[in-house]
């Protein structure tokens, strides 16, 4: 049997000292960020890893929410389903849906007949004419704040009236927690890409 020996690396004492400068430049730094410039800190690795998240668990699509620069919405940054442009800068206020329910919560969201749910907001299905059948919904950390949401859906291709049940053999098979853990999996990835990133940027030592 091959035996591991685990790396035990301890902080550099020179290093010490500058932790609240590089604390406080890494502060200002992520209230920079905003929907309009999100994606400039994305690579195409992160987005992969998104994308083909959605794909397993056989979500239609996914998004990325962002909170404005005055948190008082969630906003569209990224969308991975043939709407995207129709979505893409699609603004929630915060008092409103579940969306938002689950940045104030910072708790995961996961639930089938979710267009049935009165806290649910049909305003984005309005808009594509479609119904929200399941839902997973994470909160997006980075920097130490939540910073926004990570959701999926699978969808009706017809407008629905809340409460009115699905036409028989047209209902979606629904999400799983094994696919709610695979969301929260794949937003811990993209936390520690980002603030790789920035960490990077902040100490000049990003890779070309």
């Amino acid at each position: 049997m091959t035996t591991s020996v685990r790396a035990n690396f301890l902080p550099e004492q020179r290093f010490i000292p500058l932790r609240p400068a590089l604390q406080e430049h890494l502060a200002k730094i992520g209230d920079a960020i905003s929907p309009a410039n999100f994606l400039s800190i994305c690579d195409e690795m992160l987005l992969t890893v998104l994308t083909d998240t959605f794909e397993r668990i056989s979500a239609d699509e996914g998004s990325i929410w962002l909170l404005d620069e005055g948190k008082q919405h969630l906003v569209v940054t990224f969308n991975s389903g043939p709407n995207a442009d129709k979505i893409v800068g699609f603004k929630q206020p915060l008092n409103k849906g579940i969306i938002s329910l689950v940045v104030a919560s910072e708790q995961a969201f996961i639930e089938s007949n979710v267009y049935k749910n009165v806290k649910y907001s049909a305003d984005l299905d309005k808009k594509l004419h479609n119904t929200t059948y399941a839902m997973i919904a994470v909160p997006l950390y980075f920097l130490n704040q939540v910073r926004g949401v990570i959701s999926c859906v699978q969808l009706f291709d017809v407008l629905m009236q809340q409460g009115e049940p699905m036409p028989a053999g047209k209902t979606p098979e629904g999400f799983k927690p094994l696919h709610l853990a695979a969301i929260q999996s794949a937003a811990a990835v993209i936390r520690d890409l980002i603030d790789y990133r920035l960490l990077g940027t902040a100490v000049g030592w990003n890779r070309r």
